[in-house]
């Protein structure tokens, strides 16, 4: 798997050098800073331009190229552990996933379920995460009202964003109770079925007159609310 960026190189090289197969070396490096991918212990590769752009598959790469080894999903079985989750029901966009992933790990919750894909692209959730991916349990499901099912029976309280829903900030949340966040698609939101299951809908208040906000952004905020009032 391929990752690039100056950002996203030097965070995986800092926090998890042992998952770093191959680095690609587009241009010319200070000592002390090329000393720091020869410490990694991996192949040290310094393709042309064109190679690179192939290798990045036209993305900006800046220069830096990792090939690190293949992601590992978290299991359901390990996310049920957890206390606070987020399911992404039916997302795609590699950017919003990425960017609630980063949110969601910033701000404290556990887990991220993301359901309803059929192959997630992980390299660029990995870089527009900015590694947070690496950080963070990631499980993936086919069938989210399959895994609806299994929380509600371990007392997980099932609450879906939604614009007909309670304000975020005006709920209590009892000690000890365990929450699992759903967030829809941006142009379809919530599914029906699950919609049906959920236990609480809640949305977020505006304060001038706009249908919606981005969806990573209003994960960052429900995350924050639900997370801060326990």
């Amino acid at each position: 798997m391929i990752v690039y960026g100056k950002q996203i190189v030097f965070s995986i090289l800092e926090k998890h050098p042992s998952i770093v197969e191959e680095i690609f070396l587009t241009k010319e490096i200070e000592p002390k800073l090329f000393r720091k991918f020869m410490d990694v212990g991996a192949k040290v590769i310094r393709p042309d331009n064109k190679k690179a752009q192939a290798l990045a598959k036209g993305g900006n790469h800046q220069g830096f190229l990792l090939k690190i080894k293949p992601y590992e999903f978290a299991t359901i079985e390990d996310i049920k552990k957890k206390d606070f989750i987020v399911v992404l029901d039916g997302l795609s966009d590699v950017g919003n996933i990425g960017a609630i992933i980063r949110t969601a790990y910033a701000l404290g919750a556990d887990a991220i379920v993301v359901s309803g894909l059929k192959n997630l692209n992980v390299a660029p959730v990995v870089r527009t995460s900015s590694g947070a991916m690496l950080d963070m349990p990631v499980a993936e499901v086919h069938n989210p009202n399959d895994l609806m099912n299994e929380l509600k029976q371990l007392k997980f309280t099932l609450v879906g964003a939604d614009m007909d829903g309670v304000e975020v900030t005006t709920l209590q949340r009892q000690k000890g109770q365990k929450i699992a966040l759903f967030l829809g698609s941006e142009g379809d939101g919530l599914s029906g079925k699950v919609k049906k299951k959920l236990d609480l809908k809640v949305s977020i208040d505006m304060s001038n007159n706009f249908d919606s906000l981005n969806v990573s952004v209003a994960a960052g905020i429900l995350i924050h609310s639900l997370i801060k009032i326990k």
